[in-house]
């Protein structure tokens, strides 16, 4: 039927029956039988003794058997509705994981929208005030401020040296008629 042509080597029945090569311990080793020296563990090519019924032959081999057969594959039963489920779970809460995500990116667009439009009132708002202060601050409007608080023009000043008290320049009295805007009528 499906004969599968033999191994090179295959159709040996004794591999100690071809003579040794010349060539040292590993030579002489494998011109023992097979059975002769066995091993275990991590003590290889320590000779144990052998059990009396270890030392029978093995059965020889006949021509054209191979030595080694391929075993079919045992038969495995795995249940699949968990792992079906499982994969579902994991793909449906993947989905809902980015649906979630892409949401919150959405909404956080909004406000970063809206926020820029409220910076920008805010910038226009905050150039007015500043344009107003300026205002208010300038020589002009400073003196008229004054006037209408009933403050006048000073003459020159005087200054007193700290360390030892003189006086530098002659002190006066500020001149001037109060305005009127700032209720003082003739100071009675």
């Amino acid at each position: 039927m499906n004969a599968k042509p033999p191994r090179p080597g295959a159709g040996r029945q004794d591999r100690t029956a071809r003579a040794p090569r010349p060539g040292g311990r590993v030579a002489a080793l494998r011109a023992e039988p097979p059975a002769a020296y066995p091993t275990r563990g991590s003590a290889a090519l320590r000779p144990e003794p052998l059990a009396p019924e270890a030392a029978e032959p093995a059965p020889r081999r006949t021509a054209g058997v191979p030595w080694l057969k391929v075993a079919p594959p045992l038969p495995v039963s795995v249940p699949r509705a968990p792992f079906v489920l499982l994969v579902l779970v994991v793909v449906v809460g993947g989905v809902l994981g980015i649906l979630m995500v892409n949401t919150e990116i959405m909404q956080n667009a909004f406000r970063l929208e809206n926020l820029k439009r409220e910076q920008v009132v805010l910038d226009r708002t905050q150039q007015d005030l500043e344009k107003q202060i300026a205002d208010l601050e300038s020589p002009g409007n400073l003196a008229a401020q004054a006037r209408k608080l009933g403050l006048v023009p000073a003459g020159s000043p005087a200054f007193i040296r700290l360390p030892d008290g003189r006086t530098i320049g002659v002190p006066q009295p500020a001149g001037g008629a109060p305005s009127l805007a700032s209720g003082d009528q003739g100071g009675a």
